[in-house]
């Protein structure tokens, strides 16, 4: 009873005092959140003032250039920049002297081994071995032969040879099929004796006319039978370029195809003609190879050599043919 009278007596201090104790803590939180916020800022301002400003070179040590004058002469509007670079020039590709192809010299080291013209030269093609390979490879027009170009496939009037014109650098060459090998040096003819009678008159024919020890070896058994030494065979194989050099071999199409190999310029006296072919003959097959496939025709030249029989398939005057070889 005695703590309510007195609570009744002094409730008015009591409550002051109350709100005096509820001030002060709120005025000590305060001063609180105030002193964090400001020791967040005086520490990133000390960071920040420890961070090393950036040092400017001095004069002694900054490097004299002319680039911007160079670059820019304002006292020359004219010459333009002093440190230009020279712009490169492309090369200007010589031309091909195409005036007189006919007469241009030997392709070094390239071999023809067969020809095969067509009336659109881009599907001409030519069996050529380049110096370093093994055996020949067949090429077209645009094919790159050790470092040249295949330019054209045809046929050399002047050299009476089917060619193939190569261009390499500013500079034309051909390559022939029936290229004239150089002649070896004949030995002097002994002096005749005083008795002796005189030489008989030379009746050999023109070019292509074949030798009579090439001719001796080869027996005609029938109309369409051969007896061929192998001797021949080989002859034939080395010196095949003066052999057959009046003939002119052409593919004959037939509805877009080749279809066999056309013979010209066929003499009784020539290889060919002594072999039984006559002039127009077709060529169409050689032991069951396809005389109108590139590739067959290559693979039947390399088997001449080892063959014991061959067996010839043309095409005379419409009526289908064939020749046959012995070869002993």
């Amino acid at each position: 009873m005695a703590l309510d009278a007195l609570l009744k007596k002094y409730f008015t201090v009591v409550i002051l005092g109350l709100v005096a104790l509820a001030a002060y803590f709120q005025a000590a939180g305060l001063t609180q959140l105030v002193g964090t916020a400001l020791m967040s800022d005086e520490q990133g301002l000390a960071a920040a003032t420890r961070t090393k400003p950036a040092t400017r070179p001095s004069k002694g040590t900054e490097s004299a250039s002319a680039e911007p004058i160079l670059a820019r002469n304002p006292f020359d509007s004219v010459t333009g920049p002093l440190n230009a670079k020279p712009v490169p020039t492309e090369a200007v590709p010589q031309r091909v002297d195409l005036s007189d192809p006919l007469s241009a010299p030997a392709c070094d080291g390239v071999r023809v081994l067969i020809v095969t013209e067509s009336e659109d030269p881009l599907w001409s093609l030519a069996a050529l071995q380049a110096p370093g390979e093994q055996a020949p490879k067949l090429r077209r027009v645009g094919d790159d032969v050790s470092g040249k170009q295949v330019a054209f496939i045809g046929f050399n009037p002047r050299e009476r040879s089917p060619a193939v014109w190569m261009t390499n650098t500013g500079s034309i060459c051909q390559a022939l099929l029936f290229k004239e090998q150089p002649a070896a040096q004949a030995a002097p003819a002994p002096k005749p004796e005083q008795n002796a009678p005189p030489p008989p008159p030379n009746r050999g024919g023109g070019p292509g006319t074949v030798p009579a020890d090439i001719a001796s070896k080869i027996q005609k058994v029938s109309e369409n039978e051969y007896h061929v030494d192998r001797a021949v065979v080989d002859k034939i194989l080395e010196n095949q370029a003066e052999l057959m050099r009046s003939a002119r071999i052409v593919p004959e199409q037939k509805d877009g195809k080749v279809v066999g190999i056309r013979l010209f310029g066929i003499r009784p006296d020539t290889l060919l003609g002594t072999l039984g072919f006559q002039n127009g003959d077709r060529l169409e097959s050689i032991n069951g190879f396809n005389m109108a496939s590139p590739e067959k025709a290559l693979e039947a030249y390399a088997r001449l050599r080892t063959a014991s029989n061959l067996a010839v398939k043309v095409n005379r005057r419409g009526q289908e043919t064939s020749i046959d070889y012995r070869i002993k």
